[in-house]
């Protein structure tokens, strides 16, 4: 059976991965990546659910960390005053 990681050992890794591929990812500012990271694999969609799309499609049994492409949070949730 295979080892399951904590959520923090997972997002430490994915942080790693993200941070070395960094660099190639420039002209994709915006846009979302997802991550495998047991295979270092990574999809890029223009959003959430098309970089989970491609992810899942290869790898249909994993989970997948997500960055914002160039930018330090995926989400920001603030208060809207109507």
């Amino acid at each position: 059976m295979e080892k399951l990681l904590d959520k923090e050992e997972f997002t430490k890794k994915g942080k790693a991965i993200y941070k070395k591929l960094q660099p190639g990812f420039k002209k994709n500012k915006g846009k979302i990546v997802a991550i495998e990271v047991d295979s270092g694999n990574y999809f890029i969609g223009e959003d959430e659910l098309d970089a989970a799309q491609k992810a899942r499609s290869k790898f249909p049994d994993k989970i997948f960390v997500f960055f914002r492409i160039g930018y330090p949070v995926v989400h920001k949730f603030r208060k809207v005053c109507l």
